[in-house]
């Protein structure tokens, strides 16, 4: 059977309840197990002689079995097998004298006792690691790692000095090949010894290269209750030895200490031996050389050996089987450079495409050469026009352009001032729109530094050179608020009506004209109000249909709508504009789904913005694809919020902090209280699912946007659970073992607003409760009633956290907020003060004294600098949650770069990437690499548009 990267685990592994725990965290497939990759590795298992034990201290010896015996446990059940061993040999190699110590073994199986006792025989040479215990005086070890050693002239004296003066000076000097199988060996016995009377096959040939196997370090990967890090590795060990590797190479590409070492195939217990797979690859080829066959490398030789990184299979093997600590950093760096060559070369090849397509220039000036086109052709028609002479012609036409362009008009019709950074963006934007190859840009900015006023202009750019402009929002509370605003800024600007025959329009140029010769057009035919329509799914029939003709008919305009926009049965044939509201909250799908909505095959340009602050660096390395534009400069007036961070057990700071909010709301102020879950009964993924309800993904890496979301540790979730939970990052911790630790349960809406209506605090104060599974109107009736004061307290999940703008909010509480990444409740924060009124923001947490989660908040409670906030988040939980990839509907192909680490191998990457897309722009000589770029692009397309 021929392994590759996409063979799936259920062909593999016989254990069906590991494929299940596997498929839980996100692996499926041979490549998903390959790169799935521990968090860390042991350190080498010291080696010492049993008089040089210390209890708790993990140590490696080599001794002889003195003695057996298995002991029923009639109370209990079961057995107890107990062996004595004796490392007189050993000691001896080390100068300290000889002892016993005793190894145990429970079991309620025979099988596996019978099994046991048939490897201890008296006599037979073992290694021995573990963790030494005391038990009634004697010095024990219970389920210990064990080896078993063929006799004869590898016994267990045979060379032993010479390794062990090598060994004991350095912990990390094993580096031979693990036996991957040692802990399997000690639950399942080996096909070889399954029936009785047949030879017992022994794991190693030697004790040197019993001993370097037990002492190597051993990668430790993120587990669940489900699988342990151990069965994790005997797995990815298994798949391996499947693919054909039977030893591990060192730098040197020799094993030390322990000749060829090999790896023991694994019982069928565990995986599918295929008939005549036992006896394959046994020569002595490398593991790495084996592995090259079924995973060719995709850096290009010449990148690869610049940088003296290893080979791609060389690097796997070096990481799920270290020879050493030193080993698997280095392969780890070589498959980190490996994501920052493929993600560059692909935000490279993104812009290579996008200046290849076509799209509708819209210059500002562009109803004013439609009318010049028309007076010119008007002139050259003799039988309708009068001479050229008596009437002059379109050259003679200097001061029809005094009429200001529509974009120019709205910017003159602002009650206030654009920033500086506005005007430059504007104009930046401006540039692009006028080319003929459309524009990839993206807006970032804080809420309220004036991103809509930015977009608004583009889009009527567009209007205004008569083609049709969408701006799509994530929720329907935020695109009604869009279209309210727009229809109100726009309201009695006019256009030139491109719908009007060119005869019609030469003709009001002329009678503008006269006799006086006035340059001034007549607006009587060629000007109309610009329409902005509003398509949301929560809208009904007979105005959903409305506004879909009205998009369909191609007439020049704004229209704002929702995840509509993305529907089959939305078409714009004129669309030359996209604009994109809180983009990480789309999946890449969906967005380009707008691409196929012209009917002449053009791309329409595309403005995405984001108010989640994004360092540079990070911004750089996710959207190299995109012109970036920042709006840093924030409207005078707003006052500083006070972020106050409170012990949720600290019961009297928290009724003083209830009494506050209801003084504000006697004021005429309104207040937020904000929850993760929906109600109590949603245990789904509780603790540990990496949804956002506030995405609106369906997954939840994001719940109502309709993409499909992932779970922090790469599980799928379903809708209900995205809606329920809604913390965007719930900040998984795991123990030493990569286990995830249990936490206490996520607060609830329900739960929240019953109990807060029974303080004396809020006697007489009406609440309302909102969240996802709310339908659309239900969502704008108590958006309504809370900014008019009917329910001036609103218990909500992070469903407000994008859009909502009221601004008579001054307090906001979140509960959980230990559980929230930084930028997500940098977001919810700037839902109050948005009036000019001070403001509080109430982190209520319940994370230990001196913890990360502490740590976290400490950071929110000093800072309202977005950016920093942002690289906090980047350093505390890594680039892609921050990005939005937990809410992206896809796995993200990034696991290992760091984008603010490796900020300088991302930029070396990048200037290789392009001298090699300068060489071979179609990557014909790198089929691999063009690969892995097609997989990374249309496959997991998260890291493009981190979404």
């Amino acid at each position: 059977m021929s392994i590759t990267m996409g063979t799936t685990l259920a062909s593999l592994v016989t254990n069906k309840r590991r494929v299940s725990a596997l498929k839980s965290l996100g692996i499926v497939t041979v490549g998903d197990a390959l790169t799935y990759y521990p968090f860390r590795v042991t350190e080498p298992v010291p080696l010492r002689a049993i008089r040089e034990a210390a209890p708790g201290q993990q140590m490696a010896f080599a001794a002889v079995i003195r003695d057996m015996r298995v002991v029923p446990m009639n109370a209990r059940r079961g057995y107890r097998l107990e062996a004595t061993v004796d490392d007189a040999d050993f000691a001896r190699s080390r100068r300290v004298p000889g002892s016993t110590a005793r190894l145990t073994f429970f079991s309620y199986r025979k099988s596996y006792v019978d099994w046991v006792s048939m490897r201890l025989r008296a006599g037979t040479p073992v290694v021995v690691s573990g963790m030494p215990s005391e038990y009634m005086g004697q010095l024990q070890f219970t389920h210990p790692e064990i080896l078993t050693v063929a006799p004869g002239s590898a016994g267990a004296g045979a060379g032993l000095e010479g390794y062990a003066r090598g060994a004991a000076s350095g912990n990390g000097a094993f580096a031979g090949s693990t036996d991957p199988y040692a802990s399997v060996q000690s639950a399942y016995p080996p096909a070889a010894a399954a029936s009785s009377g047949a030879a017992l096959k022994y794991d190693a040939d030697t004790v040197q290269e019993a001993l370097t196997r037990v002492c190597r370090p051993r990668p430790v990967y993120h587990a669940s209750s489900r699988i342990s890090s151990e069965h994790i590795h005997e797995t990815i060990l298994g798949l391996l030895w499947m693919m054909g590797v039977r030893t591990s190479s060192t730098p040197d590409g020799q094993l030390a200490g322990a000749g060829s070492a090999g790896i023991v195939a694994p019982t069928t217990d565990t995986i599918a031996v295929q008939n005549g797979e036992e006896n394959s690859g046994t020569t002595a080829e490398s593991g790495a050389e084996a592995l090259s066959q079924s995973i060719p490398d995709v850096l290009p030789e010449s990148v690869r050996k610049a940088k003296n990184l290893m080979h791609r299979a060389e690097a796997f093997l070096a990481i799920h089987d270290p020879a050493s600590t030193t080993r698997f950093k280095e392969a780890i760096e070589t498959l980190r450079y490996e994501e920052a060559f493929v993600s560059q070369t692909s935000l490279l090849k993104s812009r290579q495409h996008a200046h290849k397509s076509s799209a509708h220039p819209c210059p500002l000036n562009e109803a004013l050469e439609t009318a010049r086109a028309s007076v010119g052709e008007a002139v050259a028609e003799p039988s309708t026009q009068p001479e050229a002479s008596e009437r002059g012609s379109a050259t003679d036409l200097p001061d029809l352009p005094n009429l200001p362009n529509l974009r120019d008009r709205f910017i003159a019709s602002l009650p206030f001032t654009l920033t500086a950074g506005q005007s430059q963006v504007v104009d930046d934007i401006a540039s692009d729109l006028e080319r003929d190859w459309p524009m990839q840009r993206l807006l970032q900015g804080e809420v309220g530094s004036g991103k809509t006023v930015v977009a608004l202009a583009a889009m009527l750019q567009a209007v205004g050179a008569g083609y049709q402009a969408v701006l799509v929002a994530p929720t329907q509370v935020l695109a009604e608020q869009h279209y309210e605003t727009i229809s109100k800024m726009v309201s009695g600007l006019t256009l030139a009506q491109p719908g009007a025959k060119e005869t019609d329009a030469a003709a009001d140029v002329e009678g503008a004209m006269g006799a006086s010769g006035a340059s001034t057009v007549s607006s009587s035919k060629v000007t109309a109000e610009i329409p902005v329509t509003l398509l949301t799914g929560g809208m009904k029939l007979a105005a959903r249909r409305k506004a879909l003709a009205a998009a369909a008919s191609g007439e020049p305009g704004i229209i704002v709508a929702t995840h509509a926009a993305f529907s089959k049965t939305f078409q714009a044939p004129h669309l030359a504009l996209v604009v994109i509201d809180e983009q990480h909250r789309f999946g890449v799908e969906q967005r380009e789904s707008l691409n196929a909505k012209t009917d002449d095959g053009t791309t329409p340009h595309l403005l995405v913005m984001t108010a989640t602050p994004i360092p540079r660096t990070a911004a750089m390395t996710w959207f190299g694809d995109l012109d970036i534009s920042w709006l840093t400069e924030l409207p005078g007036g707003r006052k500083p919020i006070r972020t106050v961070v409170v012990n949720e057990a600290d019961a009297a700071t928290m009724g003083r902090m209830f009494a506050h909010i209801r003084a504000r709301v006697d004021a005429g102020e309104r207040a937020y209280i904000v929850c993760p879950r929906i109600d109590a009964d949603d245990e789904e993924n509780e603790g540990g699912s990496g949804v956002s309800a506030a995405a609106g993904s369906a997954l939840g890496r994001a719940a109502a946007s309709g993409s499909s979301a992932r779970t922090a540790a790469g599980g799928r979730a379903t809708r209900a659970a995205a809606d329920a939970i809604g913390i965007d990052d719930p900040y998984e911790t795991f123990d030493e073992n990569g286990e995830t630790v249990a936490r206490p349960p996520l607060h609830a809406v329900a739960e929240i607003a019953d109990r807060l209506q029974k303080l004396p605090q809020f006697q007489g104060i009406r609440f309302a409760t909102l969240t996802g599974r709310d339908k659309d109107d239900v969502k704008t009736q108590v958006m309504a009633d809370f900014a008019g004061g009917e329910t001036p307290i609103l218990v909500s999940t992070t469903v407000i956290e994008v859009g909502v703008d009221v601004k008579q909010a001054s307090c906001i509480v979140i509960f959980d907020a230990d559980r929230y990444g930084l930028s997500q409740l940098h977001q919810l924060r700037g839902r109050v003060g948005r009036g000019g009124t001070n403001s509080w923001a109430f982190l209520i947490s319940r994370a230990e004294p001196g913890s990360p989660a502490e740590q976290r908040l400490e950071v929110i409670h000093h800072s309202l600098d977005g950016a920093e906030i942002a690289q906090a988040d980047l350093e505390f939980r890594g680039a892609g949650d921050v990005l939005g990839d937990a809410q992206s509907g896809g796995k993200s192909s990034l696991k290992l770069l760091r984008v603010v680490k490796d900020a300088d191998m991302i930029a070396d990457a990048r200037t290789r990437a392009e001298q090699l897309l300068a060489a071979d722009p179609e990557l014909a000589d790198e089929v691999q690499l063009a690969g892995a770029v097609l997989d990374f692009t249309r496959g997991n397309e998260t890291f493009l548009t981190s979404s």
